[in-house]
C-alpha cells in the first residue's frame, strides 16, 4: 500500500511538473476587478503585454468591476484552477471580508497567492488655493470649528477612509467624510473646491501635486514617499504608528497546481525586474516594487485583513 501511495504521489508530481512546462498552451485570462483607468488596469495590461512577448501566448485582460473588487475576484474564485485565470487585486482585497456582508468567498482560503507586486503610501492633499500647508494645520482648523473640514476618499470602508477614522480617533478631531466612486471624481471635487481635502494613493495624487494643482499635507508610510520627499508623514506630525498602504497583488484559484504558480511567479519576476517596467511603475505610478514570494503575499494579506478588519468592526463601518 505504501509503494502504491508513493507511486501515485510521484506520478502526480511528475504530471504537474510536465503541465507547468507546457503552460501556457492557450490564452491566459487576467481579471481586473475594477474599471479601466486607475492603477490596477494598467498594471495588468503591462504584465500581459510583457508576458505575451516572452511566452508567445495571449494574456487577455478582462475588466469585471463592482463592489470594491469583490465581483471580479469572485469570478476568479469560481474559475477552473488550471493556471489560466489570475486576478489582479488592489488594497480593497484586504478589507472586503470584514466590510461586505455575505461575501461569497473566503479571501484567505479560496485564492492561492502568486505575488505582492508593490505597495505605495497614501497621500492627503488639498487644492493649492486652500490655506493648509500641513496636516497639523488641518487638525487645528477642525478642532477650532468641528465638522467644517471635508475630506474625500474613493469610498466608504476603503483603506483611505479607515486611515482617516484612525487619525481622528488618535487626534481627537472630526472631519466630514465624502466618499466618491473613484479617484477621478474625487480629484475633480478637490480641484473644484467641493471638498477641502482628499486621501488617495501617492500614485493617484502625486501627478496633481507635481503639476502644481494640489498641495500634499501628509503621507502615510513609515518614511517619506520617494515620489513626494518634501511631504512629512502622519507619524512625523503627531500620529505615532499610523501607516497605511495601497498595494497590488496577484492571485489565482486556490487549487491551481503549485508548479504552475511557481512558473508564473518566475515569469513575473523577470517582467518586473526589467528596467523600463520598474521605471514605469515607480516613477509613473509611485509604486514601491516588492515582487514578493507567494508566501509573503499571503502573510501581507492576512496582516492587512487583521489590521483593517478590527477598525471596521470597532467602528461598525458598512457599505450598505
Amino acid at each position: 500500500m505504501m509503494r502504491i501511495t508513493l507511486f501515485l504521489v510521484t506520478a502526480l508530481f511528475a504530471a504537474s511538473q510536465a503541465l507547468a512546462q507546457d503552460w501556457p498552451s492557450k490564452p491566459v485570462r487576467f481579471i481586473v476587478p475594477f474599471p479601466p483607468g486607475g492603477t490596477v488596469d494598467p498594471l495588468a495590461r503591462l504584465a500581459a503585454a510583457k508576458l505575451g512577448e516572452a511566452l508567445k501566448q495571449q494574456f487577455v485582460v478582462e475588466n469585471r468591476p463592482g463592489a470594491g473588487g469583490s465581483i471580479g475576484t469572485g469570478m476568479a474564485v469560481k474559475s477552473a484552477p488550471d493556471g489560466y485565470t489570475f486576478v489582479f487585486v488592489f488594497d480593497s482585497h484586504g478589507v472586503n471580508q470584514a466590510l461586505i456582508r455575505g461575501l461569497p468567498f473566503d479571501t484567505a482560503k479560496d485564492l492561492a497567492p502568486v505575488m505582492l507586486v508593490g505597495r505605495a503610501p497614501y497621500a492627503i492633499a488639498t487644492a493649492v488655493a486652500k490655506p493648509w500647508k500641513s496636516f497639523a494645520e488641518v487638525v487645528a482648523a477642525s478642532k477650532a470649528k468641528p465638522d467644517s473640514v471635508s475630506v474625500g476618499s474613493i469610498g466608504n470602508g476603503t483603506i483611505g477612509h479607515l486611515t482617516l477614522v484612525m487619525a481622528q480617533q488618535m487626534g481627537g478631531f472630526r472631519l466630514i467624510h465624502a466618499p466618491f466612486a473613484g479617484g477621478g471624481p474625487m480629484n475633480q471635487n478637490i480641484l473644484g473646491g467641493q471638498v477641502e481635502l482628499g486621501i488617495g494613493s501617492v500614485a493617484l495624487l502625486s501627478p496633481q501635486v507635481r503639476g502644481g494643482k494640489m498641495r500634499a499635507v501628509a503621507t502615510t508610510g513609515e518614511a517619506r514617499a520617494a515620489a513626494l520627499p518634501e511631504v512629512p508623514t502622519l507619524i512625523e506630525q503627531g500620529f505615532p504608528g499610523l501607516t497605511a498602504f495601497a498595494w497590488w497583488g496577484i492571485f489565482t484559484p486556490a487549487a491551481t497546481p503549485r508548479p504552475i504558480i511557481d512558473r508564473m511567479h518566475g515569469e513575473l519576476v523577470k517582467v518586473f525586474n526589467q528596467a523600463e517596467v520598474r521605471k514605469t511603475l515607480s516613477e509613473g505610478m509611485g509604486m514601491d516594487l516588492v515582487v514578493s514570494s507567494p508566501e509573503a503575499l499571503q502573510q501581507w494579506t492576512l496582516a492587512e485583513m487583521a489590521k483593517w478588519g478590527k477598525v471596521i468592526q470597532d467602528n461598525n463601518i458598512r457599505t450598505d
